[in-house]
């Protein structure tokens, strides 16, 4: 009697646990806890002289990554973002994304704003043959088959930025920067375009990142008095300068500044009055014109709050992560080789305007604009090209053996 009761008490057990596995994965499918997970890591600064440029873009990963998420993410598989803080340190963002692709087994990797620190993730991305979106504007004079570029290769900002400025305000240039990889290649890039076009260059002047002390330059600005100057400060070097230039006295009308890495973002943290009348040139501007970007605004200003500004850098990265999202979901794999066969063949409406990947240099096909700062912290759009823009990494005034040349030796 006992045995008997003893099995009919097991079946009982049997089935109730069976009753709540069930009930269990309904719960679990219902609320998408149970779903398959796929990981991507987020390599920015979150403290640091780049905190104020870099801190934003989390955000606009996020809003891509939850919208993919809410429309069923990737083929059933939610994506989980794993958030690194660079401290504004090449060297230990690498240790970064070495962590995240063999600890955390992340898919892809987004970020890294500086030159030197996309050069110093390129290596370890490279070794494991993984995949890297980088979307800010830079130097060119690079192109990996595990990078995705969506921000502007030379011929989308600097060249047509300084043509410009040449064209409305004079030859006589002044140059200044942070002393790092991308003002001085952009720099090298811009003295060849000044020999093209019979442009006079005055001085070419460098300070550390995260520089303060700005007066002696902006001083020698003042005595010389070029007809504009090229601005390639990254990071919060930008403010000091442009304080010590209203300090001296030096008004936008009479000195006119073209920034390549202030955008609204900056202007916010700035102080927009202390920028208002110069200029800067990106692929997007928070006062594009279009229904994709006043949509665009508005879901991010609804999750985010209604004081938050966009850039062109945000824009960049969600934009590469909807391009990754697509590229997923048409690949039906997470297998990296058919995933960036399939980025290749990527097209999109972006907030900014039509993008596509070039399959050639794995940058976008993409717009070029060059707005004028207000002292809303907002940019008038001055000058756009109309139509989207084949990248050139490599301008086609530089020949070729004189690449390594311009690049310190690394093509």
């Amino acid at each position: 009697m006992r045995n008997l009761l003893g099995g009919k008490s097991h079946l009982i057990v049997i089935i109730l646990v069976a009753v709540g596995l069930f009930f269990a994965k309904l719960a679990y499918d219902r609320y998408g806890q149970a779903k398959p997970v796929i990981r991507i890591g987020v390599l920015h600064s979150l403290s640091g002289t780049m905190a104020a440029s870099e801190s934003p873009l989390v955000d606009a990963l996020r809003l891509a990554v939850e919208e993919a998420n809410n429309e069923g993410g990737i083929n059933g598989a939610q994506i989980e973002m794993i958030v690194g803080d660079c401290r504004s340190d090449d060297a230990y963002c690498a240790q970064q994304a070495e962590r995240f692709i063999v600890q955390d087994g992340v898919q892809a990797l987004f970020g890294c704003w500086t030159s030197s620190c996309r050069k110093a993730v390129k290596a370890v991305v490279e070794k494991h043959h993984h995949l890297l979106f980088y979307p800010l504007q830079y130097e060119g004079m690079e192109q990996s088959p595990d990078i995705i570029y969506t921000g502007a290769a030379p011929n989308q900002q600097i060249i047509p930025m300084v043509s410009w400025a040449m064209q409305q305000h004079g030859k006589r240039v002044y140059l200044i920067g942070s002393d790092y990889v991308f003002p001085q290649t952009a720099n090298r890039i811009i003295r060849k375009l000044l020999l093209a076009k019979d442009g006079v260059l005055l001085a070419e002047r460098y300070v550390p990142l995260g520089e303060q002390n700005l007066d002696t330059l902006v001083r020698e600005i003042k005595a010389l008095r070029p007809d504009f100057v090229v601005n390639t400060l990254n990071g919060d070097s930008n403010r000091f300068f442009f304080l010590a230039l209203k300090q001296a006295g030096i008004r936008a009308g009479d000195i006119p500044v073209f920034s390549t890495s202030i955008a609204e973002a900056e202007l916010a943290a700035i102080g927009p009055e202390l920028v208002a009348g110069h200029y800067a040139a990106w692929n997007y501007f928070m006062s594009v014109d279009s229904g994709e970007n006043r949509e665009f605004i508005e879901r991010f200003r609804r999750r985010f709050g209604q004081q938050r500004v966009l850039d062109d850098p945000m824009e960049a990265s969600y934009t590469g992560v909807t391009l990754w999202v697509n590229a997923l979901r048409e690949a039906e794999t997470h297998e990296l080789s058919a995933v960036k066969t399939a980025l290749v063949r990527q097209t999109l409406a972006a907030p900014e305007g039509i993008v596509a990947v070039d399959e050639a240099t794995h940058h976008l096909w993409q717009p070029v604009r060059i707005g004028r700062a207000r002292a809303d912290g907002q940019f008038d759009i001055v000058w756009q090209s109309g139509r989207s823009i084949a990248p050139a990494p490599f301008p086609y005034f530089i020949p070729h053996d004189q690449r390594a040349a311009i690049t310190g030796g690394e093509q």
